[in-house]
């Protein structure tokens, strides 16, 4: 299929999906998505593989292209043309995170995460031991042979998990008390709807960015409420990915810098 009639099929779709408020397509309108799918389905086949190399043997590369389907079906019916990025960028990132959804269902994905923060921390540590100084987004990357935009989800994945073991025993049971629960059972299950809506997440933003810039209010808003790529936003914003990214990082320290802060005076309380 040409550009062309990839840009055409677009615009058909989007104007069929413009006459329903739900995910509930017309005939047309399916039609129309799954020749969409069709085009795309290559994406979910290259993430998919590209993590399945690197994870046990016992994991099935078909149960991970299933989840990417998903994700790209997801993809489609979020993704809006009209901001001018490539439908690629935003497919493979929402592919990657539903094939990662469904690990963390698997009990795979935590400890993956658990190795990406070992091996960033090592290389971070070794550059700066190298290069005398703190090194920059790009510098890990390229020791780690990733993108930037693998190094950001990286990031982002080891800031969000959890790192306690999943064979560790919980405190929590039944009321008797005879039951004993792994943090593999109370995992979160992503599949489902999350009960935090979006104006918790409006308020959490709001609370996160005080004291910040606009551009870097901007970017915390366009990376964790609106799920744009590193990419992405350097598109909107008029800044290169690798900038973006030094800011994404630097943003994440000072939160983090805050955090530490905060919790010290409450523990001194």
């Amino acid at each position: 299929m040409s550009e062309g009639e990839v840009d055409e099929l677009w615009s058909q779709f989007v104007a069929v999906r413009a006459e329903v408020r739900s995910d509930d397509l017309s005939p047309k309108g399916e039609s129309l998505r799954n020749k969409l799918i069709e085009h795309y389905l290559p994406l979910v086949k290259v993430t998919a593989e590209r993590l399945y190399a690197k994870l046990p043997n016992q994991v099935d590369l078909d149960e991970l292209k299933q989840a990417g389907v998903f994700g790209l079906m997801d993809a489609i019916m979020g993704f809006d043309p009209a901001r001018g990025v490539k439908f690629e960028a935003y497919g493979k990132q929402r592919i990657h995170g539903a094939i990662l959804d469904e690990l963390r269902h698997m009990d795979f994905a935590p400890r993956l995460v658990r190795t990406h923060a070992q091996q960033l921390k090592s290389a971070q540590r070794e550059l700066e031991l190298e290069l005398g100084h703190p090194p920059t987004p790009k510098e890990v990357a390229d020791r780690l042979g990733l993108t930037l935009d693998e190094y950001d989800e990286w990031i982002r994945q080891t800031s969000m998990a959890t790192m306690g073991s999943l064979d560790s025993v919980t405190n929590e049971g039944d009321s008797e008390g005879n039951k004993q629960l792994t943090r593999a059972d109370s995992l979160e299950d992503r599949r489902h709807a999350s009960p935090l809506t979006m104006l918790e997440k409006k308020e959490l933003v709001a609370l996160a960015t005080k004291g910040l810039s606009r551009k870097e209010k901007l970017i915390v808003i366009l990376y964790y409420l609106e799920e744009l790529t590193m990419k992405e936003i350097g598109i909107v914003l008029e800044l290169s990915e690798s900038r973006v990214c030094q800011i994404h990082h630097r943003i994440v320290a000072q939160l983090q810098k805050q955090l530490d802060t905060l919790r010290g005076d409450l523990l001194a309380d």
